[in-house]
């Protein structure tokens, strides 16, 4: 579980050139496969005269991210890869990087394409904005009333924000709360209650 990642503000973008074949490259914030689908398909459109467009993509999953690339044409691990590695090393999640490439006639070989499509990455992250995004779930607490002062106690000693609260005959207190600190929660809100209170896990 994961409780903060880095990742992109917004889109940026590079560009170099070896040997007369230019490569452009756009890196981007992305939350799912679907949007990393529909991004790619922006991108081809829009540079649909490039000769490839190679990409990887890197998503926050438990226990280990969503990791994909593409050498779009190119030798096998002469594109994709290199520019998953470059990602991996900037250690920035829900991201997708597409390099397009304009030959220019002069081929590069295997080791001069890895170079290119890493070095392109790079470019474009190094102008881009890195930002640290917090993980937050969500959970609905239910407890009868005459232990509110117990839960209200351990949601301030977790740190934990409310979102909303209810009271009738019984309680429900719906917070935020980082993903690690989840099973301790639990625990702390059953001694205080006299495990008298729940505390479910929404969406």
């Amino acid at each position: 579980m994961i409780d903060a990642y880095r990742t992109l503000a917004e889109p940026a973008k590079g560009r170099i050139q070896r040997k007369r074949s230019r490569f452009l490259s756009v890196v981007m914030p992305v939350g799912s496969p679907e949007e990393v689908d529909a991004r790619r398909t922006e991108i081809r459109r829009a540079y649909h005269d490039a000769t490839h467009h190679c990409s990887a993509y890197r998503l926050a999953a438990t226990p280990d991210p969503i990791v994909a690339s593409d050498d779009a044409g190119e030798p096998h691990g002469s594109a994709g890869p290199p520019i998953l590695r470059r990602l991996e090393e900037a250690d920035v999640l829900n991201v997708l990087a597409v390099v397009v490439r304009y030959f220019g006639g002069t081929k590069l070989g295997i080791g001069g394409l890895i170079r290119a499509y890493a070095d392109a990455t790079e470019a474009a992250l190094a102008s881009a904005r890195i930002v640290v995004r917090r993980v937050m779930t969500e959970l609905l607490i239910r407890f009868p009333p005459d232990v509110n002062s117990g839960v209200m106690a351990t949601i301030h000693q977790c740190g934990a924000d409310v979102r909303d609260v209810r009271f009738d005959e019984s309680a429900e207190v719906r917070i935020a709360i980082s993903p690690s600190t989840i099973p301790s929660f639990r625990a702390k809100l059953r001694e205080a209650t006299g495990d008298r209170a729940s505390a479910e896990v929404l969406g």
